[in-house]
């Protein structure tokens, strides 16, 4: 995933973009709905008494008058209603997705700031800490992959020595099995006497805020929206957004695709994007940039051993 950088100041950039907008995916329904509202439309004009007066040419259509076609009225009051339940139901969705991108950042955060402080105390108390900096670059790598649901831990064998990658290639969880080691790296200093208990049982406090930081990210990663409701908005949204043209084409005639199409893109657009920040540890344009900040704790990490 890699973040979009915009400047929020400059509207005009945000108002006409298309990369990492929500246009990409709601386009063809919004489509939809705009060309279902103008036949509608054309059907309403067209089956009108002023319509046939004026044009006595549709007259010699004999389908037109056999048809006797007419647009169903709905009154906008159920629309209005409606809506207003719609709203607060996508304010709720909005909320629950924004809360798991946000969470989802503090925990890397959090991660970054405990391997920063893990490598430094290693290496002012026990150093050289050489290989515990590159264990915490391996380890949070293979967070990184397993919220991907990606078991290609090729990026990890510029951190690991040969034997030590085996047996965490070999793990269920990669970085569960890399906690491990950094914890023995820890044990190990303790018995040659380098650091002292209560040095040890800080760093251990240490590797356990890791290991709550990457049940946290999988926690987020593996529980979706409750189905009850993500099936609730959909069919609300649907129902509405294709309901609406029966409402428009009476209240305002030509312009009523145009307005049905608006109405789609908010209703269809919030919910996309709602479903694309929910698990915000994917590859998609507004996931959390997840490469780069591995790449800071693997630099923060490897200079923290060389001051």
């Amino acid at each position: 995933g890699s973040m979009i950088a915009y400047n929020r100041h400059n509207w005009t950039s945000q108002v006409f973009a298309f990369q990492g907008t929500v246009l990409r995916r709601v386009s063809s329904r919004v489509a939809l709905v705009a060309l279902i509202t103008l036949i509608l439309s054309i059907i309403k004009i067209a089956s009108e008494p002023e319509t046939l007066a004026m044009i006595p040419a549709l007259k010699d259509f004999g389908w037109i008058d056999s048809l006797e076609l007419s647009v169903p009225k709905l009154e906008p009051i159920g629309h209005t209603v409606l809506g207003l339940a719609l709203g607060m139901l996508m304010a709720f969705r909005s909320n629950a997705a924004n809360t798991r991108y946000w969470e989802g950042r503090g925990h890397w955060g959090m991660l970054t700031n405990t391997c920063r402080s893990l490598v430094r105390i290693g290496q002012v108390w026990a150093g050289p800490a050489d290989d515990l900096a590159r264990l915490v670059s391996a380890y949070v790598l293979a967070i990184k992959q397993t919220l991907r649901d990606d078991r290609d831990l090729e990026e990890l064998t510029h951190y690991l020595p040969g034997s030590v990658y085996d047996r965490v290639r070999e793990a269920g969880s990669p970085a569960t099995c890399l906690s491990r080691f950094i914890e023995e790296w820890v044990h190990e200093k303790q018995v040659l006497g380098k650091i002292d208990t209560r040095t040890a049982m800080v760093m251990q406090q240490l590797v356990n805020t890791l290991v709550d930081q990457q049940g946290a990210c999988e926690k987020i990663h593996k529980t979706p929206m409750p189905f009850v409701y993500a099936s609730l908005i959909k069919v609300s949204i649907t129902l509405f957004v294709f309901t609406l043209p029966l409402v428009l084409v009476h209240t305002a005639s030509l312009a009523a695709p145009a307005m049905a199409a608006l109405a789609a893109l908010v209703f269809f657009g919030v919910e996309e994007a709602a479903i694309e920040i929910e698990d915000p540890f994917g590859l998609e344009p507004n996931d959390l940039p997840l490469e780069q900040i591995c790449a800071t704790i693997a630099r923060d990490a490897s200079q923290l051993t060389k001051i």
